[in-house]
């Protein structure tokens, strides 16, 4: 009877190890180039497929058995909202998922951002690729004073923003890269100003901030503005920012609520350089505006933006790109913003850079898809 016993208990555990091999993720690329990205999984789907009660699982490669990097995504609430997965996946390709009950290894830490208090209240954010900073009240008014964003162009993939900080040498390179383009009153790496009377209105400084996740695949937080009265109207401005892993791009979801008007007209600029025949790029139809800055001692910077189809207008001015949107209450104004550093070696010229961007915004348009097969 002890044998038939364990036999019985033998068998049901192999025929709930099949049965929980039988359910998987398919997730499909519908574009011909390769992909590797973030795919968003709500977490109480995959609760209900899989029958999980809490996040002691991992995500394997059903093929090779390759346990996936993931992250549990809380967008600053208590409990998990998203599961995100990082997966690589060929062109026409798809790649199939298990999920298997057991305690997953510790992931690499891929992205972080902080606030830096030690440094007049900037707000940094990396990745493995590439680093940003939004500058604070402490700045206002003192000599250093800038409006946009601010790229570091890091040619490493180590976390380098606490080692920058601690040491203040930023500007020079000493082999991770260094901090040296120039921001001063333009909108940087793709900030967001006000533009009323056929003029740039440059906004305080973020007041307050918001980590919402941190890593080690995603890290997200929300900078907060206080309102700011111009024309006869207050506006209040919110800018939730996100970067994943092996991203050269941001995403930003503007916020904006006017207390007087509908609608409020904006600006999305990038820095431009003195140059006669500046080496830019703006295809309207998808959105897509790439700059190939000049050298600087050998220093090479391409950024760009991503901007709504069809929405955004180019003005040029002897500082600055702009593209005028005019955005509606209460409706996020979703676009990418970012950059790259030719020494870091992925993207060395303005070409593929271009290619970068016009391949982001198809797979924008084109999102992976994911199917549960039980």
């Amino acid at each position: 009877m002890r044998k038939l016993g364990i036999t019985a208990v033998t068998l049901a555990v192999a025929m709930s190890l099949h049965a929980q091999q039988k359910k998987t993720i398919t997730i499909s690329n519908p574009s011909a180039a390769d992909r590797q990205e973030l795919v968003t999984i709500p977490f109480q789907t995959l609760k209900q497929q899989f029958g999980l009660k809490d996040t002691v699982f991992v995500i394997k490669n059903k093929k090779s058995g390759e346990v996936l990097p993931i992250q549990f995504e809380r967008l600053g609430k208590q409990h998990v909202q998203n599961v995100l997965i990082e997966a690589s996946i060929a062109g026409k390709g798809k790649l199939e998922l298990v999920v298997v009950q057991e305690k997953a290894p510790v992931a690499i830490q891929k992205t972080y951002a902080r606030y830096v208090p030690e440094r007049k209240d900037d707000f940094a954010w990396e990745n493995n690729v590439v680093a940003f900073r939004a500058y604070g009240k402490a700045l206002e008014g003192t000599s250093e004073d800038a409006q946009g964003f601010d790229f570091w162009a890091k040619r490493t993939s180590d976390l380098i923003i606490n080692e920058w900080y601690a040491t203040g040498d930023y500007h020079a390179d000493h082999g991770k890269g260094l901090d040296y383009y120039s921001v001063g009153q333009t909108l940087g790496v793709g900030d967001v100003a006000l533009y009323f009377g056929d003029k740039v209105h440059y906004t305080k400084h973020y007041r307050h901030f918001e980590i919402l996740d941190n890593g080690p695949l995603r890290s997200t937080f929300k900078l907060i503005f206080e309102p700011q009265a111009i024309a006869g109207e207050t506006i209040v401005l919110e800018k939730t920012i996100s970067l994943d892993a092996g991203s050269q791009l941001s995403k930003v979801s503007l916020s904006v609520k006017n207390a007087n008007a509908e609608r409020t007209p904006l600006v999305v600029g990038i820095a431009k350089r003195k140059e006669e025949r500046p080496d830019f790029q703006w295809a309207s139809d998808d959105g897509v505006f790439s700059y190939w800055e000049p050298a600087q001692n050998g220093n090479i910077t391409g950024t760009g933006l991503i901007l709504p189809d069809d929405r955004a207008a180019l003005i040029q001015s002897p500082t600055q790109f702009l593209f005028k949107i005019t955005q509606q209450n209460n409706q996020p104004l979703e676009y990418y913003m970012g950059a790259a550093f030719n020494k870091a070696g992925a993207i060395t010229s303005d070409e593929q850079w271009r290619m970068y961007l016009l391949t982001k915004a198809e797979h924008l348009r084109h999102p992976l898809t994911i199917k549960y097969n039980k």
